[in-house]
């Protein structure tokens, strides 16, 4: 017959017990056995010295020997051993003669019998102990002489303990044990009880296969998701990053999690606006931030629960959203250029057709030549300037631009930039980049100004780029001059899209090619912006410009 298998124990409170339980039987079990033959033999000792006191008492005893030397020794000794036996506690008292006839003994009817048991050690005037199976059963018993004046023996006298007794004796201390061990389970139990119940609200209702189930999700999940996760302690230092996280922060790989783990999070290195917002404590929702080499948006929530107990930080990358963003905007840009230009065309068309039909042809002839020129040369004196394609169609498009809002865009006479100068190390985008938002920021700071001018300058050293932007606004403050290459930064009215991400984009893309981002005041009026980046690799190729970054179109 197949024995059904007892059910497991699924609550952690139950294995708990269960363990308990099993780990109480087996000491009280293996302590009760030491127990039992320990107090076996404790028992056993305590009854030869315990029967041969009483022996050896009523061995001395001068009324015994009266009572031995008397015509009948049973009727004197009879009673008295009875009383001594009760008194003591032992299980008879039996005097006899040398011979081992018995005069006394607890049953009336043993008594003139011959004592059961060794006597010959006695006999020869020495007291003795022995476990012998007599008339009551099994005993520990005494043997003692009752010796005369003159040192002649004339009685025995034999105590004991009935095994029975000894062992009751050792079952009761064993039962005492039980009790105590069943007591112990009891209060076991309650107190797993108590504390099931603090660990299921502290684990809200989850036991231990839950717990281990959310962690294997906990850990797939952290390790499964691109966006980056942060948790902070109350103190603020890193109790948890998922590797998204450290990508993104550029804190290293999974190898360098004992490094992050336990740290300040102003000891990681990280921007000064990008730590701000970390360690504040109200929560913060799709902030933008700037890393070295990216573009973050940022969510915090704070954990608490009655106290405050850490920060959950989320990160996203939107570097090439940011960069789509940007072209787009220039695009736009562009378009209304585009649009404005066509405006202004059709109105020269409109003029030199109203002059031919007024007969005025060579008039008609003059005018539109003079137009072409004018734009001819324009072209002529960036293409001039700039031959780098990229950079030379930029600025003709932030010329037009310029125009249409009032402010005159120039290149600076020093300018001077070949077509194939730059090395592989600087994609034009990054280049569209710096220059583009130098160039959005300085006729924003002109525009209402007289003169409305903005000076552009572009050339190359033995060994770096420069690109100089100045313009006829109303300057820096020296108090800002680092501060105005800080997100959020800016002293113009903020739009629907939010301003102060143009020149942190640029600082962003000068510092990830190792250059230098500068501003000054202008000699008369304005200010002066300084890109310098190092020239440190061969001529690039032309269709290099597939490198990640942000284009341009931004604002300060």
């Amino acid at each position: 017959m197949r024995i059904p298998a007892l059910p497991r124990p699924r609550s952690l409170a139950g294995q708990l017990f269960a363990m308990q339980a099993v780990l109480l039987a087996l000491v009280v079990a293996g302590y009760a056995l030491f127990t039992y033959v320990s107090n076996r033999g404790q028992a056993q000792e305590a009854a030869r010295r315990q029967t041969t006191a009483v022996a050896r008492s009523v061995a001395d005893s001068p009324s015994v020997r009266a009572a031995i030397h008397s015509a009948d020794p049973t009727a004197r000794l009879q009673p008295y051993a009875l009383t001594v036996q009760r008194d003591t506690q032992v299980d008879f008292v039996t005097i006899m003669s040398p011979e081992g006839i018995r005069w006394t003994h607890p049953d009336p009817d043993q008594i003139g019998k011959r004592f059961l048991g060794t006597t010959g050690p006695a006999l020869k005037g020495r007291s003795f102990t022995e476990t012998y199976t007599g008339t009551l059963g099994p005993s520990v018993r005494a043997v003692t002489p009752v010796q005369d004046t003159d040192g002649r023996v004339i009685g025995l006298v034999s105590a004991g303990i009935t095994v029975e007794v000894i062992s009751e004796r050792v079952r009761e201390q064993v039962t005492a044990l039980f009790v105590a061990a069943g007591g112990i389970l009891v209060v076991g139990a309650l107190g797993t009880y108590v504390i099931n119940a603090r660990l299921r609200r502290h684990t809200h209702g989850m036991g231990a296969d839950e717990l281990s189930r959310m962690y294997d999700y906990h850990e797939a999940a952290l390790h499964a998701v691109r966006e980056g996760l942060l948790m902070l302690d109350a103190q603020h230092r890193v109790a948890l990053i998922n590797d998204g996280g450290r990508e993104l922060l550029g804190l290293g790989g999974p190898g360098s999690a004992p490094d992050v783990v336990g740290r300040s999070v102003a000891e990681l290195g990280l921007p000064a606006p990008l730590t701000g917002a970390l360690l504040a404590s109200e929560p913060r929702v799709d902030e933008v931030h700037l890393t070295a080499s990216r573009v973050l948006v940022v969510n915090t929530s704070p954990v608490s629960g009655g106290e405050r107990r850490g920060t959950v930080v989320t990160l996203r990358d939107v570097t090439e959203l940011q960069a789509l963003i940007s072209e787009l905007d220039s695009e736009r840009g562009f378009t209304q250029a585009l649009r404005s230009q066509a405006h202004e065309a059709a109105n020269r068309l409109h003029t030199v057709v109203s002059l031919i039909e007024l007969g005025r042809s060579r008039e008609a002839v003059e005018f539109a030549t003079a137009e072409l020129e004018l734009a001819q040369a324009l072209t002529d004196q960036v293409v001039a300037a700039v031959s780098e394609p990229v950079l030379a169609a930029l600025l003709l498009g932030k010329t037009a631009q310029a125009n249409e809002r009032g402010v005159e865009l120039v290149i600076g006479e020093d300018s001077g930039l070949d077509d194939g100068l730059l090395p592989r190390s600087l994609p034009s985008r990054d280049l569209v980049t710096i220059l583009g938002n130098l160039v959005d920021n300085a006729v924003d700071a002109a525009q209402g100004c007289v003169p409305a001018r903005v000076e552009v300058t572009v050339r190359t050293t033995d060994d770096e780029l420069l690109l100089r932007v100045a313009d006829t606004g109303p300057g820096v403050d020296p108090a800002h001059a680092d501060l105005v290459f800080q997100r959020g930064f800016t002293t113009k009215p903020t739009g629907p899209g939010g301003r102060g991400l143009g020149l942190a984009l640029a600082r962003q893309a000068v510092h990830r090619h190792g250059g230098t981002l500068t501003v000054r005041e202008a000699e008369g009026r304005g200010a002066v912006f300084e890109a310098r980046l190092p020239l440190g690799e061969g001529p690039r190729r032309r269709a290099d410009d597939d490198a990640p970054s942000l284009a341009a179109g931004g604002e300060a």
